[in-house]
Order: C-alpha cells, then structure tokens, then sequence
C-alpha cells in the first residue's frame, strides 16, 4: 500500500512539473496552410478579432470635423498595405486592414473599427482569406452572409456602403491547390447583385485587373494576390469614384 502510494504521489508531481502541451489545431493537410495557422494560435485564442491592433489609434481619432467626408478602409493585407496617405494625398481617409483576417475575424471589429469613428462612408474589400482557409473551411454562402452583416451594419448607423470586388486570384502562395479564381468570380457575381438590391455602391476591381486565367498578372502583383504598386494605381481611381458616388 506504501509503495502504491509513493507511486501515485510521484505520477501527480511529474504531472505537475511537465511542460505543458502546446495547442494544436487540425491539420489542413496543406503544410503552408498548417504553419500559417499554427503561428496564429494566440490571436485566434485570445483575440480572435484583433480588436487590440487599432484600439490605441481609434481612442486618439479626433470625431470628424464639420463638413469633413471621413472614409474607413476595412479589410484584410490588401487594405492594409494601400497607402492612403499616398494614393489619396490630403484625403480623411482611415485605413482599418488587417493582413490575414477572414470575413468573420473583421465582423467581430467591425463597430470598433468602423461605425465608432463615425465615417461617411465605408469601403468593405474582403473574402480571399475565408476561400484560403485561414481561420478554417468556409462555405461562400457564409463569406457573403459575413459581408451582407458588415454592410447592414454600416447602413443601420447612417454610414454609407461601398462594397468591392474580391481581387482575382489564381493561386494562394501560403495555401496552393484550392483553384480559388472560380469562387472569386462566384462571390464578385452575388457582391454586384447583393450591392444593386440594397442600393450600396458595388466597385469592381476584378474586370479591371484579371488576367485569361481569372489571376492577377504580374504586372500588377509579385505573387499573385497582393498588389503591387501598380496595381494599387489601377484600384485607386475605381475607389474614389465609388466614394464619390456614395457621397452622393
């Protein structure tokens, strides 16, 4: 009896004193996807919206001055890396991207990020990540259900919409092999019809820079999903326009 005791008191002390397992979470069965997903094990835990990202620059915005046409940018890297201050010189435009985020990661900040800054109108760029996979399988349906939520959202609060084409994709470096170019086409067709039932402005990027493949060309992007400057040049002046069109 001693000795099972010593035995049991042993168990419970390695117990204790192992280190404790890293989480995991399941396999993709693609490897870049795997590794992609795997370094991200804190956000998707502990802050699955990334609300921490602009907390400190949403609480030091100033409201809007009177007059002033303020524009939220909301998306994911292809936001992000669009330089406003750049392409839009002089403009109050706010960029809220965050590179990575799918459609649902972006609906949990969405009134942190957009509707308490209290913008004239809001541009919704999103969906390659949900056909990527980056937070998990997604159906579309679910892709679009997400984005009709951003833009209502945005309409109850007085903001004007303008929601934009996913960008043409052939392939995704990180997560090869998903043929995503003909979903991309799939959601840019309920994006046009769902923004012309509810009177939102639809800004189509894709016709404007697909390739014969449904991809981007080099030209206008280095791999292939992410534009490069000239890309963000042929995206620029469709953006304005369809701002001025929301303003209107």
């Amino acid at each position: 009896m001693r000795y099972r005791m010593m035995v049991c008191t042993l168990f419970v002390l390695c117990a204790l004193i192992a280190p404790a397992q890293q989480p995991s979470i399941p396999s993709t069965g693609n490897p870049g996807l795997d590794q992609y997903r795997a370094s991200r094990i804190a956000i998707f835990t502990d802050d699955f919206g990334q609300l921490a990202r602009y907390s400190d620059a949403n609480a030091a915005l100033k409201p809007p001055a009177p007059g002033e046409n303020r524009v939220v940018f909301f998306g994911d890297s292809i936001t992000e890396g669009w330089h406003l201050d750049e392409y839009f010189a002089g403009k109050p435009y706010i960029n809220r991207g965050i590179g990575g985020q799918t459609t649902p990661q972006m609906l949990v900040r969405f009134r942190q990020d957009v509707i308490d800054l209290k913008p004239k109108v809001v541009v919704i760029l999103a969906g390659t990540n949900d056909i990527a996979g980056n937070t998990g399988p997604m159906t579309l349906e679910q892709t679009e259900g997400n984005l009709a939520s951003m833009a209502e959202l945005a309409a109850a609060n007085g903001i004007r919409v303008v929601l934009c084409s996913v960008l043409p994709a052939f392939d995704y470096p990180w997560s090869p092999g998903l043929t995503p170019a003909p979903k991309i086409a799939q959601i840019d067709a309920w994006l046009k019809d769902y923004a012309a039932q509810k009177g939102y402005v639809y800004v189509d990027f894709y016709s404007a820079m697909k390739d014969d493949r449904g991809g981007l060309p080099a030209t206008l992007s280095g791999d292939g999903v992410h534009p490069l400057p000239a890309g963000f040049a042929v995206m620029t002046p469709l953006a304005e326009a369809g701002i001025e069109k929301a303003l209107k």
